[in-house]
């Protein structure tokens, strides 16, 4: 059965109502409203948006958040224009289908300002963002090839397009930097939030022997629990709430952390200074945050992460510079030249050494 088309809830995310007060008439207010193709407390790309209009409420008094959960692509549109009708000033559109609802609700609401993550336009009211998860996905690689003792790690991913074959490709490339032996095997569930075929891909995978997986899914708690019931190693991706379901074989993860930003956004449309964008970030710009590590992480791992993590954080490594190779042994990305962030969308290929098809 389907889940509940929408679920609406309008929470004033203010210090003041939280300590049994009242928000001062100085304060400037807000609404905002957040579409979210999942549930909140999913352990992985719904939260990691939620937990940042949280964190939000905790540095702006007298914001509101309208959030709607579970909104399909048909309902985008109608849902975006309720929440224009109970005042939202700011849409967060954080679905990677909501990009064209987003942009028609924009041009018909040229005083509301929308953000959407992971998209490539940009309108004057229509701003995107994402991380760049692909570049660092390379120390999440280095976690990966340094934990494995088969020199067989694992990645499962929901939908075959550029920007998650851009990540695999880094997490291969970073394990392969410390690990030359190291293979990365990849399986598509061609869904992003199917429990079984996550688990059975998970499953897969360990039953050919791989003992560090990580995953670009919605949700990564059907994969976690898999591969904890195996034993195994997890690499993590999105939020930091999914380690809690791998108490013996966390290793760490790479967090998307918004917080900060959709404050500075926040504040930015309050005082009329919000611009429009196709914004990008890393851990320099606090758009991704290494997770804490497991316990059971050696001392020489955890170094080698955090050296990668500071390397990224001072412009030392850029992963996509050629001469890389694909598959059947093409050049790529030729001798000399690099791709950066225009180029994240425009994989349909895989590195050399992964093990699985592009789609």
């Amino acid at each position: 059965m389907k889940k509940t088309a929408l679920i609406v809830v309008i929470f004033t995310l203010a210090a003041g109502l939280l300590g049994g007060g009242t928000v001062s008439s100085q304060e400037q207010s807000l609404v905002i409203g957040l579409l979210l193709p999942g549930p909140k407390n999913d352990a992985g790309y719904n939260q990691s948006f939620y937990d940042a209009v949280v964190e939000v409420e905790r540095n702006i008094p007298g914001v509101k958040v309208i959030v709607a959960e579970y909104v399909d692509d048909a309902e985008a549109e109608s849902t975006m224009e309720t929440m224009i009708r109970q005042g939202a000033e700011l849409i967060l559109a954080c679905g990677f289908a909501f990009q064209y609802p987003a942009i028609s609700v924009a041009e018909r609401h040229p005083d509301v300002k929308f953000m959407h993550p992971g998209g490539w336009e940009v309108t004057e009211n229509f701003s995107n963002f994402f991380g760049t998860t692909q570049q660092h996905f390379y120390i999440m690689g280095v976690a990966a090839g340094l934990m494995t003792e088969t020199n067989k790690i694992g990645f499962i991913g929901g939908m075959p397009l550029g920007f998650t074959l851009g990540n695999i490709n880094g997490f291969h490339l970073g394990a392969r930097s410390v690990n030359p032996e190291v293979t990365t095997h990849l399986m598509w569930t061609f869904s992003w939030g199917d429990t079984t075929k996550e688990a059975a891909a998970a499953q897969a995978l360990l039953d050919q022997g791989i003992d560090v997986i990580s995953m670009h899914l919605d949700s990564p708690i059907a994969v976690i629990q898999t591969i904890e019931a195996a034993d195994a190693h997890t690499i993590g991706f999105m939020s930091f709430e999914a380690q809690k379901y791998a108490p013996q074989g966390w290793v760490t993860g790479l967090g998307l952390t918004w917080g900060d930003y959709f404050t500075e956004s926040a504040r930015a449309v309050i005082d009329g200074t919000w611009q429009a964008g196709f914004v990008r970030g890393g851990l320099a710009e606090g758009f991704l945050e290494i997770a804490p590590f497991g316990d059971g992480v050696p001392e020489e791992v955890r170094a080698a992460v955090f050296d990668a993590a500071e390397d990224f954080k001072n412009g030392l490594i850029e992963p996509f510079v050629g001469p890389i190779k694909d598959q059947k042994g093409k050049i790529r990305i030729a001798e000399g030249e690099m791709w950066g962030n225009d180029q994240m969308g425009d994989f349909d290929w895989l590195i050399e050494g992964i093990v699985g098809e592009p789609q």
